[in-house]
């Protein structure tokens, strides 16, 4: 049962798939704002609560770890229990986390509110889901591709924006207009959004969920903390490798579950595992010019490159990126019922790779900038509507959920280990007058186009979807053997 046209077990008629989406992608929006939109605001947030650098970083740390765990977790339990249930229960969440960050007034509630919030990761899966499950055949290309690409585009919205509220409102704000999308989202997926029949039933796997958090969490924080400690210092060496210790006997573990939360067979898939692979370098792309762009064009014009922008300045220089993203999206969606999904990532990723490598070369003048973010959003928007779409051609649809989810965590894996090797390389050539050199934020330009270009290659090894098998017409009245 795929269609809006087909009627449920119960004899109603289920709705036009346009209402649909409309709710999933405001759902997708509202997360999507809120997991960028923190960023620009840190110093104020940091200034108005008196936190130290260290505590306040947690806004971003504490999101990222919470949204890496639960969404590969949320997502099984979407394809267990419903995905329409599932997904209104994360927004429920969502909503909770998004309050009590609007009225917090202490770093440690605040934090506490933003791990909260990382539940919300699930409602990509989720989506991703019911589309495949509720649209017609020929439409669910261009739904996914379109879901997908929100996660960028807002993203991209997030920094934009982030500049006017903090601006003419408080950093509060950042939060009580993403509560209202919320909000809005979790009535209209009770009232709007089918239960999907596509379900798999079975346990929970808590030993895999508990080795997946333990590896997880290893991970992002030796990550994430080489900002203050470094990549060399012995604590960050020393949770990496407990990180793989703990992924390997997740494996293995899974490998011998009797119901695995994921899959390992699944993962095995070359048609899995190669996108996983490139969701995971063009994450790193996407996530370092969420940090990078911003932070050069801050850089005030004595540095001898940036050209000493407000944060609201500084976000409006990646308003070419969302609008790309924005423009090329339904083009990625359309191209993948074409020429399929494996192309579009292919020049998805040449384009970001491009576009990273002629900020490198070239980033005089504020042109230089809007050309290089231009091309970015539109590498970004082809690249990430194409990953969620090829994972559910390669995947059976009740293990939908799960194997999106993982993809979404790859991004974020991915951009968390890009964001961190860029700052380290910036970092790394401060002056004594606090500034980090244009050779600086050069090699973090050059490797981000590394990234986008080891994708590209990733991209080119997930294999070729099989051809239909060719009509052979006989004429009327020939016989089987003819």
């Amino acid at each position: 049962m795929s269609s809006n046209d087909d009627k449920s077990n119960s004899g109603h008629e289920r709705q036009h798939y346009g209402i649909t989406f409309a709710v999933l992608a405001l759902a997708g929006a509202s997360y999507a704002l809120l997991q960028s939109a923190v960023a620009p605001a840190l110093p104020a947030i940091q200034q108005d609560l008196g936190a130290s650098a260290t505590a306040t970083a947690w806004l971003l740390t504490g999101y990222l770890l919470s949204a890496s765990v639960l969404t590969p977790i949320v997502g099984r339990l979407g394809d267990m229990f419903g995905k329409e249930h599932t997904l209104v229960v994360a927004l429920v969440v969502l909503a909770v986390g998004t309050f009590l960050a609007a009225i917090a007034h202490s770093i440690g509630m605040l934090i506490f509110a933003r791990v909260i919030q990382g539940s919300g990761g699930a409602i990509f899966p989720l989506a991703f889901g019911i589309i495949r499950d509720e649209f017609p055949r020929e439409k669910a290309a261009l739904g996914i591709a379109l879901i997908s690409a929100i996660l960028g585009i807002g993203g991209g919205l997030g920094i934009v924006l982030a500049g006017p509220i903090i601006a003419h409102f408080d950093y509060h704000w950042l939060f009580w207009f993403p509560l209202i999308a919320v909000a809005t989202a979790t009535v209209a997926t009770i009232f709007f959004v089918p239960e999907s029949p596509v379900k798999s039933p079975g346990r929970i796997d808590w030993g895999g969920s508990i080795l997946l958090s333990l590896w997880l969490v290893l991970l992002l924080l030796g990550i994430t903390q080489t900002a203050e400690w470094g990549w060399g210092d012995a604590r960050v060496i020393g949770l990496i490798a407990a990180a793989l210790i703990a992924l390997v006997v997740w494996v293995r573990f899974e490998d011998r579950a009797r119901e695995p939360l994921v899959d390992m067979g699944m993962m095995r898939i070359r048609g899995v595992w190669t996108v996983n692979a490139a969701a995971f370098l063009v994450g790193a792309g996407m996530y370092s010019s969420f940090i990078l762009f911003p932070e050069f064009t801050e850089a005030p014009a004595s540095s001898g490159y940036g050209f000493g922008a407000s944060v609201t300045e500084a976000g409006l220089f990646l308003l070419p990126c969302t609008m790309m993203m924005l423009v090329v999206s339904p083009i990625a969606g359309w191209l993948a019922g074409r020429v399929g999904s494996r192309p579009t990532l292919i020049a998805g990723s040449l384009l970001s790779a491009l576009a990273f490598a002629l900020i490198a070369v070239s980033h005089d003048a504020r042109a230089d900038v809007y050309v290089s973010t231009a091309l970015l959003g539109a590498g970004i928007g082809l690249a990430f509507a194409s990953l969620a779409n090829l994972i559910i051609e390669a995947v059976p649809p009740e293990q939908t959920a799960v194997a999106t989810g993982v993809n979404t965590v790859m991004r974020t894996l991915g951009g968390s280990v890009g964001g961190q090797l860029g700052a380290s390389l910036i970092a790394g050539t401060v002056t004594a007058a606090g500034l980090p050199t244009d050779h600086g934020f050069t090699l973090a330009f050059v490797l981000a186009a590394g990234a986008c270009l080891l994708a590209a290659l990733a991209s080119f090894i997930v294999p070729k979807p099989p051809r239909p098998p060719r009509m052979v017409l006989r004429p009327a009245g020939a016989s089987e053997a003819a």
